[in-house]
């Protein structure tokens, strides 16, 4: 019997494959990637998925008799079809139906956010907190999102929208959001929200590395209000994730995660904001696993 884990992680612009060995600790049997190229449709980025796991395939010997997705959006519960994907094409569609009919196999979709929790619950951060019963993953970059994972387990939710945190309201009257609602944490501390911010104030158009830059120089008024920004809504946002679940690991992915600052002074104003009288403890991390979190996650699902 083939007992290898196998993830496919589909992303906007490359899809990519694992295979890992759960006997010898999850080591890398294999991995490799393709482009996605979503412009060209849902039945090519089956194609795609098809091509690459054929290839996959080839280079180790054998096929697998299932395989976890971690996939941009996720699949509606009660219609079984996938909505909230930045991935345009692929909603409404029945993929995970689509999926075992193409590749002959059972399989197991995933939001990308979750599959992100669980591999850093069961392979990365985690490892060292195995007391950590909740473990909640942050994804702060591009967009803002979350994965919940307790006991081991990925917790879908009932909607299968389950740690969908970037689509709370955090700032009355904010920015529209492409969600329909207005002020969500997305369109406050995500990297195009605060270098909107930045550009509002200053009519000059920058990354956030650079306005991270410039904060760090003293020099730039609006830099340094765009950050101080950042770090109060973070404290906000994570303290609300705290009251109502009051995980035992926060880790937090994405582009903007990197920012120091979050976990020093950020940590700071969670605690102006937490049911606790002011007293922090959970531990709040950057992640171990990088941008290979996706995949792993996939494969253990």
């Amino acid at each position: 019997m083939n007992t290898k884990l196998w993830g496919i992680d589909l992303g906007g612009t490359k899809i990519e494959c694992v295979v890992m060995d759960p006997a010898e600790n999850n080591k890398v049997l294999a991995r490799e990637r393709l482009p996605t190229e979503s412009v060209k449709g849902y039945d090519h980025i089956l194609n795609q998925i098809k091509k690459l796991i054929d290839s996959v395939v080839d280079q180790v010997g054998y096929s697998p008799e299932r395989i976890g997705f971690a996939t941009p959006g996720v699949l509606e519960p009660d219609t079984q079809l996938m909505k909230n994907s930045n991935t345009i094409c692929l909603n409404g569609k029945p993929m995970g139906k689509d999926l075992e009919s193409l590749l002959g196999i059972p399989v197991k979709l995933a939001n990308d956010a979750n599959c992100f929790a669980l591999a850093e619950a069961l392979m990365g951060a985690g490892r060292d907190y195995p007391e950590a019963e909740v473990v909640f993953g942050v994804i702060l970059g591009t967009g803002v999102g979350g994965g919940l994972v307790v006991h081991q387990k990925i917790i879908a939710g009932h909607h299968g929208i389950g740690g969908e945190w970037g689509h709370n309201i955090l700032e009355e009257n904010g920015q529209p959001c492409y969600c329909g609602k207005s002020g969500c944490v997305e369109q406050v501390i995500s990297g195009p929200a605060l270098q909107r911010y930045y550009e509002q104030n200053s009519g000059e158009k920058l990354t956030m590395k650079a306005i991270m830059e410039r904060y760090e120089s003293g020099e730039d008024p609006i830099a340094t209000a765009t950050v101080d920004r950042l770090l109060e809504y973070y404290g906000r946002a994570i303290s609300t994730l705290i009251n109502v679940i009051d995980p035992g690991l926060i880790v937090i992915g994405g582009g903007v995660g990197n920012i120091d600052l979050l976990y020093t002074e950020g940590y700071e104003k969670i605690k102006s904001y937490i049911f606790n009288n002011r007293r922090l403890t959970t531990p709040i991390l950057k992640p171990r696993l990088g941008d290979s979190a996706g995949v792993f996650g996939a494969a253990l699902l």
